[in-house]
């Protein structure tokens, strides 16, 4: 069972047509109650960072989500919804959820047109299940303003270059994100959302 977060995000319903049509059972969960059974989360996100953390701590799925990846459960965070992931965004300078380690800056770049707009390149960094059996330099489609700065290099799954390559897929095994739209990328992305649905499984705690 796929849980996809509903907090207002405007990619909310494109996200969920995609795992509609893909075949996988999903839900939504619409706040930090719910106690449905879930295989898998994911985070969409679309508008600004701050406004989001403001919405996830309104229905209470802040702790929810900490709670889900403490148990081991997968999560995919899809463009604003991967920035979220990590531990600040300039983005009305705002914490995010501290999964992983690093920052999300500014594409301060007087010589780029800013938002990144449009198709672009995904080179894959290190054979993450993400990418599986997609071409190496796979096109997807971004639209953003910030993106994210990952501290430890080993959570750069893929890299774009925009003026200089930047972290256009982050995370592990467990705690992911994409900052382009697989949901609106074609064959490419829905190869990418049913390699996490298919792939991504549960962390078994080590004694």
């Amino acid at each position: 069972m796929i849980g996809i977060l509903d907090y207002g995000a405007g990619n909310m319903h494109s996200v969920e047509k995609a795992i509609k049509k893909l075949g996988y059972p999903y839900i939504r969960i619409e706040d930090g109650t719910s106690t449905d059974s879930v295989d898998q989360l994911i985070l969409p996100g679309v508008g600004h960072a701050k406004q989001a953390m403001l919405q996830l701590e309104e229905r209470g799925l802040i702790p929810y989500i900490q709670r889900k990846v403490e148990e081991g459960i997968p999560l995919l965070g899809i463009c604003l919804g991967m920035q979220l992931l990590l531990e600040k965004s300039d983005e009305g300078d705002v914490e995010g959820l501290g999964l992983l380690q690093g920052i999300v800056p500014y594409f301060d770049d007087s010589k780029l047109k800013v938002p990144h707009m449009g198709w672009n390149e995904v080179e894959d960094a290190k054979g993450h299940f993400l990418l599986k059996d997609l071409p190496q330099n796979t096109d997807f489609y971004f639209v953003h303003s910030y993106f994210a700065a990952p501290t430890n290099k080993e959570d750069i799954i893929g890299i774009t270059e925009y003026g200089e390559g930047f972290s256009s897929a982050i995370g592990n095994d467990f705690v992911m994100g994409v900052q382009f739209h697989p949901e609106k990328s074609g064959e490419a992305g829905m190869k990418l959302l049913d390699n996490f649905c298919r792939y991504a499984k549960k962390k078994v705690p080590t004694c």
